[in-house]
């Protein structure tokens, strides 16, 4: 796999959280400026976020906004909160199977989270989507912080 491609270790990864990365879409029209995750470059060029999680003993990908409200981020670069195979929305209590993305309870029940491709070679995750290209591990570049306010409904 091209090292351009290499997101980060698969020990980065951890199993009760999300690793937070960067991404640029090949298409700047493909994101949608109103879903929270979405940034932009110094150049001007959009940016988007995934969030890594470990499932079914791989490493799944998604991107880093609710169903319900999408301007709310999953992990707002301190870690999405994992259990039971489950990301949850801290916002509104919303659960997605981690190894597909289903929202399996809370307001957006039946959604599915945005996959974004990865794959595991060796000891690393590369990124297989070929909508995106890897910018860095961590946060989007945006002017405010998206989906700021947090009701927390997992007990931390």
């Amino acid at each position: 796999m091209d090292a351009d491609r290499r997101i980060a270790a698969v020990e980065e990864v951890p199993e009760d959280s999300t690793l937070l990365v960067t991404l640029r879409p090949v298409d700047a029209g493909a994101v949608d400026d109103g879903d929270g995750d979405v940034g932009e470059g110094e150049d001007g060029t959009p940016e988007a976020e995934a969030i890594l999680t470990r499932a079914a003993g791989g490493v799944r990908a998604f991107r880093n906004y609710c169903q319900h409200w999408t301007d709310v981020r999953l992990d707002k670069d301190d870690g999405a909160f994992v259990r039971d195979g489950e990301v949850f929305c801290q916002k509104h209590g919303a659960t997605f199977e981690a190894d597909g993305g289903y929202c399996n309870f809370g307001p957006c029940e039946g959604a599915v989270l945005e996959s974004v491709d990865v794959t595991v070679e060796g000891d690393a995750v590369y990124l297989a989507d070929a909508a995106y290209e890897f910018v860095r591990l961590g946060h989007s570049n945006r002017d405010g912080d998206a989906g700021d306010s947090r009701i927390d409904f997992t007990g931390n």
